[in-house]
């Protein structure tokens, strides 16, 4: 978790834009039409960022909120180290803005809504991913049992089940995983943040099937239920829905040949729609490519928002209000 000096030129060239694609062109972001929340967003996994200066641009984007995960099996071997680094890196995206600010780089004023600034309003979920299923034993669970009493933490998560070509974890140890953490988020009242991945040439969406039969047989967390970076049609994403799960779109949404991420975008219900980047991974357009970063949640929402316009679902301005109440309202806060 490296941290190095920063300036003005690293967050921004000289035309004063956050963005520019692989050619050097500039590419403005989005006007947000109400505060921006990344409801899912790694700190500890960047190659080409430092977190501070990732926060920092954040904050110039319009993010007022972002949910970093955290795993005790994999990103952290010391709990109190982890949380001073946490503290280190918000002090200085702190400094940043303000050296920002005396550039003429602000972040966005969202008149008529009363929301901290983003370095005030990161949270964090802490859980096993499904690749560290078999490591989640007790000083795993001693470190998640620490970072989900510190006060920032807000759910448990990522957790699930995933059965696409990376894992090498077997079925069983995951599913014992899973269910485990999700009787830990019952008995704190916490809500969960899933990850479900199904094989690649999976057309029963197993991991999925999967998934559900155990929020059925567990019980979904009466303090909600994420399906974090959602990759599926409309027909996967109903029964989680009937759950009463939210269902978070990021990067993904905007690639060319992502129609059924787009229709299960337009079907979901207002009250449960999420907008995420899961950064580092999954850059949206038209940053493809580039390593992603929590400020790029605008692209998402900009397309998220468009695309239910379009299809009559509602206003691209509620559509963003809708993200940025789900996002709050999942974590337990107000808004």
């Amino acid at each position: 978790m490296p941290s190095v000096p920063v300036s003005v030129d690293e967050l921004t060239l000289a035309d004063g834009e956050l963005f520019h694609d692989k050619k050097g062109r500039a590419k403005p972001l989005p006007v947000a039409l109400a505060p921006l929340a990344d409801s899912h967003g790694h700190l500890t996994s960047f190659r080409a960022h430092e977190a501070s200066i990732a926060l920092c641009r954040a904050a110039i984007a319009g993010v007022r909120l972002l949910v970093v995960p955290v795993d005790p099996t994999d990103d952290v071997a010391d709990v109190p180290a982890f949380l001073a680094w946490l503290d280190q890196i918000t002090r200085r995206a702190r400094e940043r803005v303000e050296e920002c600010a005396e550039h003429g780089l602000v972040p966005p004023d969202f008149t008529g809504w009363d929301v901290p600034d983003l370095v005030d309003n990161i949270r964090l979920v802490a859980g096993a991913h499904p690749y560290g299923a078999e490591r989640l034993d007790g000083a795993a669970l001693s470190r998640l049992d620490a970072l989900l009493n510190d006060p920032r933490c807000v759910g448990v998560g990522e957790i699930g089940l995933d059965y696409g070509p990376y894992s090498q974890v077997p079925r069983d140890a995951q599913l014992a995983a899973f269910r485990q953490q999700l009787r830990i988020a019952r008995s704190r009242n916490l809500p969960v943040e899933l990850h479900i991945r199904d094989a690649a040439d999976d057309a029963g969406c197993a991991a999925h099937a999967d998934a559900v039969r155990v929020l059925q047989e567990e019980g979904v967390p009466q303090a909600g239920c994420d399906l974090h970076c959602f990759t599926q049609g409309p027909e996967v994403m109903r029964p989680f829905v009937e759950l009463g799960c939210y269902v978070a779109f990021g990067g993904a949404a905007t690639f060319k040949r992502s129609d059924d991420i787009r229709a299960a975008a337009v079907e979901c219900p207002t009250d449960l729609i999420l907008c995420e980047t899961d950064c580092p991974y999954m850059a949206p357009v038209p940053l493809r490519g580039q390593e992603c970063e929590p400020a790029m949640v605008a692209f998402s929402a900009a397309c998220v928002a468009s695309v239910r316009s379009i299809a009559g679902v509602c206003p691209e301005k509620d559509t963003y209000q809708a993200l940025w109440r789900n996002a709050n309202r999942l974590i337990g806060q107000a808004c």
